[in-house]
């Protein structure tokens, strides 16, 4: 079943962010990732605010995972510790 990465970020740093994300786009895609939503407007209803929103679509939930634990993403991720403060969560989907 297909997974969403979600993601829930407040940016601290713009220009160590930045490096994360020219890293972290060709990673997501590499393991069949794609983004369906990134940044774009949002209404917060619950829970801690976050300005900055991302939402991947993978395969499965499994592909996520392997994604992340990928020696790309972690190079990504190197760049968004103590750049960021985020939650990252990945579920699947009903579909």
């Amino acid at each position: 079943m297909p997974a969403l990465w979600i993601a829930h970020v407040t940016v601290t740093d713009e220009d160590a962010y930045g490096r994360y994300a020219a890293l972290a786009g060709p990673a997501i895609a590499k393991h069949g990732g794609h983004f369906i939503a990134r940044a774009g407007r949002y209404v917060q209803l619950e829970g801690k605010d976050r300005p900055r929103n991302v939402v991947a679509r993978f395969p499965s939930l499994e592909a996520a995972e392997a994604c992340y634990h990928s020696p790309e993403y972690q190079e990504a991720l190197s760049h968004a510790r103590g750049a960021s403060e985020r939650e990252l969560l990945v579920v699947e989907t009903s579909e």
